[in-house]
């Protein structure tokens, strides 16, 4: 199925200019447009273009803009380029793509160039009205006696002058160029041609000097090696032997300036040595991804030495690839051990920000991080107002640089939808972390009314919730017995088997009632005694609907707040207080889309809480109600029970389990005159729905600036955890060296372990 469509702006003929930014401006040529969506193929594409615009396929190219970067253009050369293409542009209904032919000897004039080459010592060019006199530059032979300090006058690419010189092909140019045609030059690498213009050349800094001659050595396909490489003065000589190109730039006095005093552009070597990668430092080849990587955060190593190949005709290997990602991510999100030196500004700058908002944070003896606490006043509010006493506590791994765990607590909100409450982030998940973010928890909040958990029975929370929060309620997540189940079962049970025991251990905690629990219970013993003996051993007082004394409200797992834990999930690759604030922005945009929602509602339940009382109402017309004086009225239809108004509770359990009258009370109150809406939850309204949302976050300033004397905190500095994440490929597990048990063969013919169907000794007898 054909995704969301795009209008490509196919530009031809016209060519490209050098803004004073350093930004490039297409001129000139016709323009198509032509629909594309994610399904069309790169040489269907090509081939339209290409009847479009009459040039010849095997010399053209096709190139486009990043949204936001003018400066670099992007080849697109097969389906995946194509694909890419769409998906950077996907916020946008068009993308313009140039469609540019190859030649031989492209014209110098209009080539894209960097910045720096178009700053010369000297500001004087040619006028218009005076010949060109390049009888010093042809002749029989080249003129070999050009000074090495000679000034050259650079003409600026922009200027209208033409200057287009035919020079005999036995000349080799001052600046060579090698033809699109060779294989070993890639196309991304002609803008650079132009880096390096010669003697007067002008930089910012020293830096800027050493990026731009290292992109002229790529663009030209030599390797150099510096003799000279201080703060003040760059030697640099081609690295070929007996070669004598040579470039020497030092700065010009009072000022920081580097300029060019010395060049000679003669070549010798025949180069190519390029293609080895040994010009593409770490940082050059951040350079060259970070604008791709804003939009293509998952960018693969392998991707990025594949299109440095294509690109600029460099083979880079997989290390050079993977450090220059990790330097593009750094410059892009900043450090990752500044970031934790940040936290002490960062969390008096949300408490500031977010009155009766909770930021804590603990490091240990050698004051390297160990936990945070985050917890924003409108989460605490709203959880406190509108929402009911329950939360879901669970955890996700950080696969961040020094890794870490995200705890969190969880609420459902009057609408069943994910609230969160509050968060911590951990060097590890232990027993001792859980215990203290339950402490955080405790003393944020200002209500003591007895709460239930939803939350793993492993970990310490059994212990640490019974001693924390002492009146509540802690319900076993049933995913983890689950798993814990199937763990410890040493039987051998085949796929069927085990998915039939998981449906009746889920029945079983579904169960309203010990009847119902117990039927279920029986249905696993005539499976496997095993797994009933493990089930009556785990506490179904702490799991199942039948015995369970909270308010869970039909929630059984603890991963409810699947939400939060993708959004943590999509930064967790981010410096921690990055991290947080992206998780600060998306509550805070939840928070105000979810407000703005139940502005327009105009029931008295919820939306989702209307539809499940509506569903309840339509089985009424098949019960009878026996009518009594008292508040217990008999309901019968495809079983008898007795619903009592004054409890709010009915035999069937229903009403007790979910909070909303089930269908026996519904008669009930229906025939006694009563409003169905008055017996409901009051978690359930519309009224508590909007005073969940009725608090707002706000936004938190930058704190990438070094902590000053004025705040509270300067005495403290917080270094990364010493838990870093390995390099290299994770290891495999290996079962027994671990204590896990490797899985016997099963044979299918005669059932016994050991071996299969095809080492199977036991004689087939046919009839």
């Amino acid at each position: 199925m054909a995704g969301k469509k795009i209008i490509t702006i196919c530009q031809s003929g016209g060519e490209f200019f050098t803004e004073k930014d350093g930004t490039l401006s297409y001129r000139g040529g016709d323009a198509h447009a032509i629909d594309i969506d994610e399904q069309v193929k790169f040489n269907e594409f090509k081939m339209e273009v290409t009847e479009m615009f009459g040039c010849n396929i095997n010399n053209m190219s096709i190139k486009y803009f990043l949204p936001g970067n003018k400066k670099t253009l992007i080849t697109v050369s097969n389906d995946k380029d194509l694909k890419r293409m769409i998906k950077f542009h996907d916020d946008f209904a068009t993308v313009d793509i140039y469609v540019m032919e190859e030649t031989i000897a492209p014209d110098v004039s209009n080539m894209p160039a960097s910045r720096s080459s178009r700053t010369t010592l000297s500001e004087t060019v040619l006028p218009v009205d005076v010949p060109l006199d390049v009888s010093e530059f042809v002749g029989d032979t080249p003129q070999p006696d050009l000074p090495l300090d000679a000034s050259l006058d650079v003409l600026d690419d922009t200027s209208p002058i033409d200057t287009h010189i035919d020079l005999p092909t036995e000349m080799s140019p001052l600046f060579p160029f090698i033809g699109p045609n060779d294989d070993k030059h890639a196309k991304g690498a002609q803008q650079w041609q132009n880096s390096i213009t010669g003697v007067g050349q002008r930089f910012s800094s020293v830096h800027e000097f050493r990026e731009s001659l290292r992109k002229y050595a790529i663009a030209h396909q030599f390797a150099f090696r510096y003799k000279k490489n201080d703060s003040h003065r760059v030697t640099v000589k081609c690295k070929a032997d007996g070669c004598p190109w040579r470039i020497h730039a030092s700065r010009l006095s009072t000022t920081q300036l580097i300029c060019i005093k010395k060049m000679n552009p003669t070549h010798t070597c025949e180069g190519a040595v390029a293609t080895t990668g040994h010009q593409a430092t770490r940082s050059w080849v951040a350079s060259i991804i970070k604008e791709k990587l804003k939009y293509l955060p998952n960018y693969k190593p392998k991707d990025i030495v594949n299109d440095i190949k294509q690109e600029y005709g460099i083979q880079l290997n997989y290390f050079q690839a993977w450090r220059g990602k990790e330097i593009a991510k750094e410059q892009l999100q900043g450090s990752y051990k500044d970031a934790y030196n940040q936290l002490p500004l960062f969390c008096e700058k949300i408490m500031e920000t977010n009155p009766g908002s909770f930021a804590i944070f603990t490091t240990k003896e050698d004051s390297s991080f160990h936990r945070l606490f985050v917890s924003f006043h409108a989460s605490l509010s709203g959880f406190q107002q509108g929402c009911r006493p329950l939360l879901f506590l669970d955890s996700i791994p950080l696969k961040s640089k020094y890794q870490g765990t995200l705890l969190a607590a969880t609420a459902a909100d009057g609408g069943d939808e994910v609230f969160p409450v509050a968060f911590t982030v951990v060097d590890a998940e232990s027993d001792d972390n859980w215990h203290w973010f339950l402490l955080q928890l405790k003393s944020s909040f200002s209500t003591t009314c007895p709460i239930t958990f939803v939350a793993d029975r492993q970990k310490g929370l059994r212990e640490s919730i019974a001693e924390v929060f002492k009146d509540s309620y802690h319900g076993y997540c049933l995913r983890y017995l689950t798993e814990q189940l199937i763990r410890d079962l040493r039987g051998q049970f085949s796929h069927e088997v085990k998915r039939l025991m998981v449906e009746d251990f889920y029945a079983a905690a579904y169960a309203p009632t010990p009847d119902n629990f117990q039927r279920c219970l029986e249905s696993i013993k005539s499976i496997s005694l095993e797994a009933y003996n493990w089930i009556i051993q785990s506490e179904p007082y702490n799991w199942a609907n039948a015995y369970f004394k909270g308010a869970r409200y039909n929630h059984m797992t603890s991963n409810f707040g699947e939400l939060f834990y993708s959004w943590a999930s999509d930064a967790h690759e981010l410096p921690i207080t990055q991290m947080v604030d992206v998780i600060r922005g998306k509550i805070m945009d939840l928070i105000y889309k979810r407000r703005a929602d139940s502005d327009q509602w105009l029931t008295r339940l919820t939306p989702s809480m209307e539809e499940k009382l509506d569903k309840e109402t339509l089985k009424v017309q098949n019960l009878q109600v026996l009518l009594s004086a008292g508040s217990t009225f008999e309901v019968r239809g495809e079983s008898i029970e007795v619903v009592d108004l004054d409890c709010w509770n009915c035999s069937c359990k229903g009403w007790q389990i979910t909070g909303l009258p089930c269908c026996h009370a519904i008669a009930v109150i229906g025939c006694t005159g009563r409003n169905p809406y008055d017996y409901c939850s009051r978690f359930f309204t519309s009224d508590s729905y909007r005073l969940t949302y009725s608090e707002s976050i706000h936004p938190i300033p930058q704190v990438d600036i070094p902590v000053t004397k004025t705040t509270s905190q300067i005495a403290v500095t917080v270094s990364p955890p010493p838990t870093r994440r390995p390099p290299g490929r994770p290891t495999t597990k290996k079962y027994g060296s671990q204590g896990m048990n490797k899985r016997q063969l099963q044979c299918s013919r005669c059932k016994g372990l050991g071996h299969n169907k095809s080492t199977c000794k036991e004689i087939l007898i046919e009839y």
